[in-house]
């Protein structure tokens, strides 16, 4: 617990309204949506301003407590769970959109911005941010940012570190520092910006963001291609870019993904094919008219057996409602969910898809994969009891095993979740010894007492992951 000197610093600075050290709001702050993680945190604090911020760090700093900078909690990895308890920060205050530059084409936030609702004013505008993690009608763009998060749009236009050009942050010490700007090209020093771009939250805290933002396309149109063959779909995949097309989007779901999908959302999905693939261009009309056309044929051609494209848009917002509601539908299949992020590239879908198929009927378990299979990230979703300890050790070892075949394909163990504390136990397999000590050594130049989110990325122990209940 803290001492009461660091409460009545931490009080002194935010007021008593905005620290709370309570059973239940302590509680509440404990976990993210990653399960078989929590730890209680000694408080949580609600900064206004940048200056709060600032002189929060500047106590916890002083008197070694962790800080964990937190969004909305959708996070997957376990990386806003205060494993080693201290401070959780909270963005509730900092919530403001304060700028949009239409001259400039960028938006200036504050990181507890909901991400929808900073679509949602920019397409007032007919201006277009690209990111849409499926989480977005809850998660913030400080939580974005931390994780670098991708979305349904990530194949054609990138992530959020492709939108993300400039920064305002605190460092550890208090130092208040700024990143970028409204600037085409900069390359003034090192890219501060980028590094902190999914970092999450184990260098600095973010509390203003300036993004780009791109024209609104003039159309979309959106297509399911429906398969029963799973090798097809997945060569479907490597095809349709082959053939020097960039859908939107370019998403795949299994046959286990539909029926559940399906049975949450009731809107016509088919269920007795091996799976589907949504397909979604935007664009000039005549342009998403002819690479549809084409994404068509080449499906068909790797042995589709149906070709659907959505007559209104009514019809294709709800094929992509769906979609982003896999987790949702999956969830409700058993107490416990495990969503992971394997990526590949995407060559190599087909085998990565196979080998999960098969690691699945090794350890006789429940495992629905879906996934932004055009930039080879699939998510391989187990439904499972975490009170069954026998079936948890075989769904440790298989996902175990998932993210050892990605890495023999080429791959990686995360593509846009992040590594926190869930993942941090496989990423030497990645990035062996030497890069996990260059990467302790610019935590260690940042943040020497070690005080930001402590206890993610690096790992105790290489190969083994830590379920954490204090």
């Amino acid at each position: 617990m803290l001492s009461n000197e660091v409460k009545d610093k931490l009080i002194s600075i935010v007021t008593k309204d905005n620290f709370d050290d309570s059973k239940m709001e302590r509680l509440v702050y404990s976990y993210d949506a990653t399960p078989n993680f929590q730890s209680m945190p000694d408080a949580v604090v609600s900064p206004r301003n940048t200056e709060e911020v600032s002189e929060i760090l500047k106590i916890c700093n002083q008197y070694g407590v962790p800080i964990v900078p937190r969004g909305s909690g959708t996070n997957l990895c376990a990386g806003t769970c205060p494993t080693e308890g201290g401070v959780v920060l909270l963005f509730k205050h900092m919530n403001q959109i304060l700028e949009i530059d239409e001259e400039n084409l960028t938006i200036t936030v504050q990181p507890g911005v909901i991400t929808l609702d900073l679509i949602n004013a920019i397409e007032e505008k007919g201006l277009f941010y690209p990111p849409d993690p499926s989480s977005m009608k809850i998660s913030t763009i400080g939580g974005n940012i931390n994780e670098n998060s991708g979305g349904l749009r990530g194949l054609k236009y990138g992530v959020t570190r492709d939108y993300v050009i400039g920064l305002e942050a605190v460092l550890p010490n208090g130092d208040i520092i700024r990143t970028g700007g409204k600037l085409a090209k900069d390359v003034a020093g090192y890219d501060l910006t980028r590094l902190f771009v999914g970092s999450e939250g184990t260098l600095v805290v973010i509390t203003e963001a300036t993004l780009k933002l791109i024209p609104m396309p003039e159309t979309r149109k959106t297509m399911l291609a429906l398969y029963q063959d799973l090798s097809a779909a997945a060569r479907s995949v490597s095809k349709i870019i082959a053939n020097k097309i960039i859908p939107t989007t370019l998403e795949f779901l299994d046959q286990a993904t539909l029926k559940v999908v399906e049975d949450y959302a009731q809107i016509g999905l088919p269920t007795d094919v091996q799976a589907v693939l949504l397909i979604e261009q935007d664009g000039p009309p005549e342009v998403v008219e002819r690479d549809i056309e084409k994404i068509a044929e080449v499906c068909k051609l790797e042995n589709a057996v149906s070709i659907q494209i959505a007559a209104t848009e009514e019809e294709a917002m709800a094929l992509r409602t769906a979609r982003r509601a896999a987790l949702s539908a999956v969830a409700r299949l058993a107490p416990t969910t495990i969503l992971e992020d394997a990526t590949v590239p995407r060559s190599e879908i087909a085998n990565m898809v196979k080998a999960i198929n098969e690691i699945t009927e090794k350890y006789q378990l429940t495992i629905c994969t879906f996934g932004h299979a055009g930039d080879g990230n699939l998510h391989p979703t187990c439904a499972t009891d975490a009170r069954n300890h026998e079936e948890m050790e075989r769904v440790e070892k298989a996902f175990a095993e998932i993210f050892e075949k990605a890495i023999e394909l080429g791959g990686t163990i995360t593509g846009e979740h992040g590594v926190g504390a869930m993942k941090a136990p496989y990423l030497e397999w990645k990035l062996k010894k030497e890069g996990i000590a260059a990467m302790m050594g610019i935590k260690q130049a940042f943040d020497p007492n070690n005080i930001m989110n402590p206890g993610k990325v690096f790992a105790k122990d290489s190969k083994k992951r830590v379920v954490i209940t204090r």
